[in-house]
């Protein structure tokens, strides 16, 4: 029971649903039954099947859609069954929760592609979140499923006049208006259509769908969700009461919390940009460097939330020696490589990347440097742009600009890169050399630009990095 002689003995005994709040995982839950229940040494034969939603409102899931996932996964981790629910019909509809204005619509097109790659990245994280917790010699239990749904798939096959016949008396009105995603809306000036706040019904039927089909008796959500998870709650239960089921069963809810940063703002983004899991939209890179600059008031907390590193390891070992000197950041450092590895399983390559872009006194980068080894290490990363000489037409490679490569690896007109040169902000090579003079010719050895004539190295700024391999 233990990573590189760390211990999870002290988060495996006892009830998982204090762990989760131990990590801060945990904002409200629908029932006091689930300590006991969640703890294997009092209620051994309770098994959960619990589930989340996602909106297939963007292409892909990003950073604050990760907290409930993570919740899954702690549970699939300790033996039980998972699923990830993604709205292909609901997102016809539109969640009102936590939005002051109606969501815009999607094509259907783009919402069936947007269906289909998150279904596929909440399986893919869930999956690769037991091998990331197998690679640290976490105790993974044998049993437990991981699957993903697609509420279309139900509704497509359910009439509305059948819809309000069978379902309408089960579904009191003044509890929908009493929803505080109800209740923010009417009070403002946009006010709400029927769609949205029909919404917490589909919602809701969604729960009832799953716990008679699938056995699924738990679901998970942001902490916007606690209106919809227990409008689903009382409708399983008004609906069990209806067909006078002898052995009721019980189904639970648990809501994460919203997770901000310092300043009030909604973490996983990034100068207004989200921070998203798929690769093609924020390199490994990217993620392993927006992790290594959060804030020291932070780091304790997404440590929890982030890693599977057990609890005392992180109060008791490895924020003392960060506070020992917290300029060295070796918190954010060991966060980062953690976080990569459990969502893209090459943590230890950004590490490598970083500690070659970035060395500190403690870290420093002392492998010897080929253009081989590094373009091994950032073809992973998702920074690097290869270039050959049919890139710049009949320019001869001879006589290419660096400002006129420099443009074409930045993405910016000739003019923005030359503006940038002259103002100072390019620096080439391992020397970080600053580069003077835009009209200076490409030289392709390793004595001057270019790594073994292969490898350009480009930094803007203080840490803004480009990596360009050159193809003959």
């Amino acid at each position: 029971m233990t990573e590189g002689g760390k211990s999870y003995e002290g988060d495996m005994n006892g009830s998982l649903l204090a762990h989760l709040q131990a990590r801060s995982l945990v904002e409200s839950y629908t029932s006091d039954q689930l300590y006991e229940l969640t703890d294997p040494s009092k209620s051994p034969s309770q098994h959960f099947k619990l589930y989340c939603g996602a909106d297939p409102s963007a292409v892909s899931l990003h950073l604050g859609n990760l907290l409930p996932l993570m919740v899954l996964l702690h549970f699939r981790l300790r033996g039980h069954d998972v699923v990830g629910l993604v709205g292909g019909a609901t997102g016809m509809v539109g969640d009102p929760s936590g939005r002051s204005t109606e969501r815009q619509q999607l094509d259907s097109d783009e919402r069936n592609t947007n269906v289909e790659r998150i279904s596929e990245q909440i399986r893919d994280f869930l999956e690769k979140g037991v091998a990331y917790a197998k690679s640290r010699n976490f105790p993974v239990a044998q049993k437990g499923t991981i699957s993903s749904v697609n509420n279309a798939e139900w509704w497509k096959n359910v009439g509305f006049l059948e819809f309000l016949s069978k379902y309408g008396k089960h579904i009191r009105v003044n509890q929908m208006l009493a929803r505080d995603s109800v209740q923010s809306r009417l009070q403002s000036q946009n006010g709400i259509g029927y769609n949205e706040f029909s919404y917490q019904i589909l919602q809701a039927f969604d729960f009832w769908h799953l716990f008679e089909r699938e056995d699924v008796n738990m679901q998970i959500g942001g902490n916007d969700q606690w209106g919809n998870i227990t409008a689903g709650i009382d409708l399983i239960g008004r609906l069990q009461q209806h067909h006078h089921l002898l052995q009721k069963k019980n189904v639970y809810g648990m809501t994460v919390p919203l997770l901000t940063t310092p300043k009030g703002e909604k973490f996983g983004k990034s100068a207004g940009n989200a921070i998203f899991i798929d690769s093609q939209l924020t390199s490994p890179y990217q993620l392993y460097q927006y992790f290594v600059n959060v804030p020291d008031e932070m780091v304790g907390k997404l440590l929890k939330l982030f890693t599977l590193l057990p609890i005392n390891v992180i109060d008791y070992e490895l924020l003392p020696k960060h506070l020992e000197d917290p300029g060295l950041r070796i918190a954010q450092r060991v966060l980062a490589r953690e976080v990569v590895d459990l969502i893209h399983g090459n943590g230890e390559e950004m590490a490598y990347i970083t500690s070659f872009l970035f060395p500190t006194p403690d870290q420093p980068f002392t492998d010897n440097v080929s253009a081989e080894t590094l373009l091994k290490n950032f073809r992973r990363s998702g920074i690097i742009s290869q270039f050959s000489a049919k890139d710049f037409g009949d320019t001869s490679i001879d006589d290419l600009k660096l400002s006129t490569l420099l443009s074409h690896l930045l993405g910016k007109s000739k003019s923005e890169t030359r503006r940038l040169i002259k103002a100072g902000g390019v620096y080439l090579g391992l020397e970080r050399k600053q580069l003077e003079d835009p009209d200076d010719v490409v030289l392709f050895d390793k004595d001057n630009h270019l790594i073994d004539g292969k490898l350009l190295l480009v930094r803007t700024g203080k840490q803004n990095y480009h990596v360009g391999e050159f193809k003959e």
